[in-house]
């Protein structure tokens, strides 16, 4: 074990027997993370709660009384962060989460076990939130092939689905977070949205990982459907 330059222990993963070194490597970003450690004596989930809760205190997007979706929700960092945000905890709010893996009960939060690219998904979430929603949110990430473009491709389509179903859910002045990566694949669907909120920006975070191309596309100010007379 040895200092890092911020004067932390750094802990080191040895290699050897089945352990693979990605999983080496892995385990000892976690185990060095601040963000993991803090996460757990806070309580959280997830060390992506972090990232809602500094994207919130900037932007302010969940106000006490709001519904809220989540989506790839597990393990529940956001949902928790959510929940407590917009008083779901208290019943004065709600939050409709869903994801491909399991996810252990939040109070407040409605959960799902569903692939968002079935397509009876949209569907059925539209029936869990009986209404409309205030705020669409997404830390769903595309599983990875290693060919750069194809997983571009794939992280844009995933946001481009997102972005499609929070139009037919959003409330005028909805707002609509998702993750993304930074490339030139998203030009289209930043247009899509500049057409369709009144803000649009890229937000990264400082419990982003610095050295991930991770980011995130927030609009604000749902302009509503054309033809759904909000």
């Amino acid at each position: 074990m040895a200092k890092d330059t911020t004067g932390r222990m750094h802990v080191q993963v040895k290699t050897g027997g089945k352990r693979k070194l990605s999983s080496k490597l892995w385990l000892e970003r976690q185990l060095n993370d601040p963000y993991v450690a803090q996460a757990k004596r806070d309580g959280y989930r997830s060390r992506a709660a972090y990232k809602l809760i500094e994207i919130d205190d900037k932007h302010h997007l969940l106000k006490p009384g709001m519904t809220v979706v989540d989506l790839g929700a597990a393990p529940g960092g956001w949902s928790q962060i959510a929940a407590r945000r917009v008083g779901a905890e208290a019943g004065k709010g709600r939050v409709i989460a869903i994801d491909l893996l399991e996810m252990g009960e939040i109070p407040g939060v409605t959960f799902a076990q569903l692939d968002f690219h079935a397509s009876d998904a949209p569907e059925r979430l539209m029936a869990m939130l009986g209404g409309r929603a205030d705020i669409v949110m997404s830390d769903m990430a595309a599983n990875t092939t290693g060919h750069r473009k194809t997983d571009q491709l794939r992280i844009v389509g995933l946001v481009e689905l997102a972005a499609h179903f929070a139009g037919e859910v959003l409330k005028p002045g909805g707002s609509f977070l998702a993750k993304t990566f930074q490339s030139g694949a998203d030009a289209e669907l930043l247009a899509q949205l500049k057409r369709d909120f009144a803000s649009v920006r890229h937000v990264k975070p400082a419990a982003s990982r610095q050295d991930s191309s991770e980011r995130y596309v927030l609009a604000m100010g749902y302009r509503g459907a054309p033809g759904s007379g909000e």
